[in-house]
């Protein structure tokens, strides 16, 4: 659900802005908007100061990790600023080195080939007028004419590889050679020079690991100025998007608060001097920040509607609600009982391995209940890693999903679709009023009334309900009123004709529209299938390579390798169709028809910051 919010309209002195915003900060409830914020020059190179602690944060664990790098005993800086500064400028020295040392490189590849010489003895011929041009050909070229260039030149080479002649042409300083290759440029050293010039800046490299130790012995200090930073960014976006008065003597801010929690905000307010404030409640005008607060379970799920956005205020928060059915297409598109203990086992392993609350965390759960989930399905279908369940238990009736799945899949998109236009039909009442949601309601009747009188007789003709049929009055009543309240119901308080012919428009959008949702559905059933066809080809792969009458050690070293191999390959992509086909369903089919409006605003109260967070 989305937590209620309370508006708060401030006006306090200019002077009191610093003291007063980091009075909020160690209260950490208030949200101040600062929408329409333009960072300054001054303001980009503090972005860039906080993106930077946050990469010198990730390079000193890199750092660390790496065996005979980091000096323990090093000593540290003075400050976290000063150790920032000093890795700002160590990692700029070591990125220039790096460039030299891909230079030189790069320049000792093309030496190569011209081996060992003595650069100024080169010089010495040049000056006297004899010179050396450079040349590389292919060695069919060169072998074929080299009698005739020696006729004219003097050539010699150098070094060749299969498919390349390295060589030099003795000439005068002003002569033109003619040959049929391709002329290099004189080199400036040797093979030697180059390699003892690559050794020399990696030594520069090396020598600049002490000065990261050092930054390594101050990183809690580091962490913390990172943290100082982003409060710094917080209270230059408020005071750079307040509104000034009376000659720039007064600043008007807008907060925000959860409605649980304004009673501390109203304290805070009361107690501090010269601060005029209104407290109210949100308009739908506002651009009110929104913060979920869910159940355990429908809380692991907001990481999937985060990727899309978070409900508008003053909407529905639909995470409860689809939380269940991508838990299930997850396990449907997934569909096999041995990927998913593999993954509920990962998700056990990440639970153990992140016992803080976090994002982490969050995923290692998300991880299990799909995992699970899977199991359950593929334990329904009698599907372990491709093998068919029903060769070691014949007698137990798991279900036929190549054969019967297709239509089912139609069915629970249905389902997910009805429900989302039931939800939209009780947030529309909620909103406006119910007699605005009379629309959808007709929508409602109309598809539940075929899908249970048509439907449900398609999936199963024991399923058909007597008093409800498609030759029932029951049923025509129910098509009727959809039908009324869909053509004459859509816009309340205007002309009836109007709303009649903007009925019409709307039924042939929500036709077309609702086909194209339901046939979407059929990715349940297409991903589901293809990962059990691919396991049942490994599986079939593994056992054709297996030579006719080898005992069972050959036969594990031949197939168990293929198994691990076409196994991981199959759980891998099916493990990422299966996460991303359910979001697109949620996204796009179920948001739809919930009437799903979003927010691009998020709470984000002022906070002191913690260090770890950096």
């Amino acid at each position: 659900m989305i937590a209620k919010m309370i508006k708060y309209d401030l006006v306090l002195y200019a002077a009191q802005s610093e003291d007063f915003i980091e009075k909020l900060r160690e209260l950490g409830l208030v949200d101040i908007t600062t929408t329409g914020w333009e960072p300054s020059e001054a303001d980009r190179q503090l972005l860039l100061d906080i993106e930077g602690c946050a990469k010198a944060a990730e390079f000193l664990k890199a750092f660390r990790a790496e065996e005979g790098r980091c000096d323990a005993q090093a000593a540290p800086f003075a400050s976290g600023e000063e150790a920032y500064a000093r890795y700002a400028a160590a990692q700029q020295q070591a990125a220039s080195i790096r460039a030299e040392i891909a230079r030189l490189e790069k320049a000792a590849e093309e030496l190569r080939p011209w081996g060992a010489f003595d650069a100024e003895r080169l010089q010495q011929l040049s000056d006297q007028g004899i010179v050396l041009h450079y040349f590389s050909t292919p060695r069919s070229t060169f072998d074929k004419q080299i009698a005739e260039w020696s006729e004219r030149y003097t050539v010699s080479e150098i070094s060749r590889t299969d498919a390349t002649v390295w060589f030099v042409v003795v000439g005068a300083p002003e002569a033109e050679i003619s040959l049929d290759a391709q002329e290099m440029k004189t080199p400036r050293m040797d093979i030697r020079e180059a390699e003892r010039r690559i050794a020399a800046e990696q030594e520069r490299l090396k020598t600049l690991d002490a000065e990261f130790s050092r930054v390594a012995a101050t990183e809690r200090e580091l962490a913390a100025y990172g943290c100082t930073l982003k409060e710094r960014l917080q209270g230059v976006r408020v005071e750079a998007t307040a509104r000034t008065e009376a000659e720039g003597t007064l600043l008007v801010l807008e907060g925000w608060a959860e409605k649980e929690t304004s009673d501390r905000v109203d304290a805070l307010l009361e107690e501090y001097p010269n601060v005029v404030w209104i407290k109210s409640d949100p308009t739908p005008e506002d651009d009110t920040p929104v913060k979920l607060k869910n159940n355990r379970f429908a809380r692991i799920f907001e990481l999937v509607g985060d990727m899309y956005a978070h409900p508008k205020y003053g909407t529905m928060d639909l995470t409860p609600f689809f939380a269940p059915f991508y838990m299930l297409f997850f396990g449907i598109c997934l569909n096999d009982a041995g990927y998913g203990a593999i993954l509920t086992l990962l998700g056990a392993w990440m639970l153990v391995k992140n016992r803080k609350p976090g994002m982490m965390r969050q995923a290692a759960w998300f991880a299990t209940l799909c995992g699970a989930m899977t199991v359950v399905f593929g334990l329904f279908c009698g599907s372990f890693f491709g093998i068919s369940m029903k060769e070691w238990f014949p007698g137990v009736p798991f279900f036929d999903f190549q054969g019967k799945f297709f239509s089912i899949a139609l069915a629970i998109g249905l389902i997910q679709i009805m429900f989302g236009m039931l939800l939209k039909v009780i947030m529309i009442s909620a909103t406006a009023g119910f007699r605005y949601s009379l629309a959808s309601l007709g929508w409602l009747l109309v598809i539940f009334g075929v899908s249970v009188a048509g439907g449900l007789p398609m999936l199963d003709p024991s399923w058909v309900i007597p008093f409800y049929t498609t030759s029932s009055a029951a049923f025509y009543a129910t098509l009727g009123v959809g039908v009324v309240l869909m053509l004459f119901f859509n816009s309340p308080g205007k002309n009836p004709f109007v709303n009649f012919g903007l009925g019409l428009w709307d039924t042939y959008n929500n036709l077309t529209g609702i086909l194209s949702d339901v046939l979407s559905y059929i990715r349940l059933f297409a991903i589901g299938l293809s990962g059990g066809i691919l396991a049942t080809v490994f599986n079939a792969l593994a056992a054709g390579f297996v030579p006719e009458g080898a005992n069972i050690l050959v036969r594990l070293l031949i197939m168990i390798p293929i198994l691990l191999v076409g196994h991981g390959i199959n759980l891998f992509m099916s493990t990422i169709s299966s996460f991303v086909h359910p979001m697109r369903l949620t996204f796009v089919e179920f948001y739809k028809n919930a009437g799903f409006e979003m927010s691009m605003r998020s709470f984000e109260p002022l906070r002191k910051i913690r260090g770890e967070e950096n």
